[in-house]
């Protein structure tokens, strides 16, 4: 697994490789995007400039992901870090899975929804890594030992994202303390992270809401 970037690793954490879905994809994008700009601060290629990610690296990682992502931060030095987990997060998502795909790592099968709206479905071709990212994460959080920084982002996002299939809110809420410290090692993408997952619930409560109440009219 260690070839694998952080983006990756996130995506695989998110997949259900039982029925062969993505749960929540505008959730898994945002993931995504926030371990794509994690993994560029672990790397020493960007860091925190009053808020904002500054390009402090040169040259590539290997990574077309991550290069995207480092050439649009060098080009826009002015966003904060909550702007860029939003911004093209779902480009960024499809072009990872377009790279896993060819490279092996999962199989991408499209299908329509009533015929008309293309769905895909990630079918991961080995299974057991995606379980042992798991059960890395489940052991991260649970074990008040030093973890990898890796490990201890993939970890902070995983419940920053809220991805209950993988960390449940009753466990997240007992472990809160050790997630603070594991998120100190990650960076600012964090809670960055965090609050673009609270805006993204809240705008979908506001929908049903209105939906509703349009309804009963």
């Amino acid at each position: 697994m260690s070839e694998l970037s952080l983006p990756a690793r996130a995506y695989l954490l998110a997949c259900d490789t039982r029925r062969d879905r993505l749960p929540d994809r505008d959730r898994v994008a945002l993931l995504v995007r926030a371990a794509a700009l994690t993994d560029l601060v672990l790397r020493g290629l960007v860091g925190d400039a009053a808020g904002r990610p500054e390009v402090r690296g040169a040259g590539g990682t290997g990574h077309l992901v991550l290069d995207d992502l480092l050439a649009e931060l060098a080009a826009d030095p002015h966003r904060k870090w909550r702007a860029w987990v939003r911004r093209g997060a779902r480009g960024t998502l499809q072009s990872l899975e377009a790279q896993l795909d060819a490279a092996g790592v999962l199989t991408l099968r499209t299908s329509r929804v009533l015929g008309l709206f293309p769905r895909r479905r990630p079918v991961v071709r080995d299974a057991a890594t995606a379980a042992a990212l798991r059960d890395e994460v489940v052991s991260a959080l649970r074990s008040d030992s030093p973890v990898p920084a890796e490990v201890a982002a993939l970890t902070s996002l995983a419940a920053a994202a809220e991805l209950s299939a993988v960390l449940p809110r009753g466990e997240r809420r007992r472990r809160r303390e050790r997630l603070a410290r594991l998120a100190d090692q990650a960076g600012a993408t964090v809670p960055a992270l965090r609050k673009v997952i609270r805006e993204l619930q809240a705008a979908r409560t506001a929908y049903l809401a209105a939906s509703s109440g349009g309804g009963g009219g």
